[in-house]
């Protein structure tokens, strides 16, 4: 069994930023590089990740929040020059949501789709 500090540093090798976020949206971890990547750092921790976005944003998380509770386990949210980001359920072992994280990824190539 791998313990939680295992999985801290597993988490922290990855360059790019790793937040989980409970269902009510409430941040409960960041790994090192979304430390860095966010202005507030470690200060997010226990907010509200609806208080960190627009209105927009709130309403696209909430939305695909609310396709996790119903089965959905990942849906692209953004996909620019930089980055595709996708939002990625993590679920318990009777399958309920508990939670999501953001998943980046390299950009589409031209003519290449989700």
């Amino acid at each position: 069994m791998i313990t939680p500090e295992t999985m801290a540093a597993v988490l922290d090798s990855l360059k790019d930023p790793v937040m989980f976020v409970d269902m009510d949206h409430i941040i409960k971890y960041m790994n090192k590089a979304a430390v860095g990547h966010f202005d507030a750092g470690e200060a997010l921790l226990g907010t509200s990740l609806l208080d960190c976005h627009n209105e927009q944003s709130n309403k696209v998380i909430l939305e695909v929040a609310a396709a996790f509770e119903t089965g959905e386990d990942e849906r692209l949210i953004s996909d620019t020059d930089k980055y595709r980001i996708y939002m990625r359920v993590v679920r318990s072992p009777d399958g309920k949501a508990i939670g999501y994280y953001e998943r980046y990824a390299p950009p589409a190539k031209q003519g290449e789709s989700e």
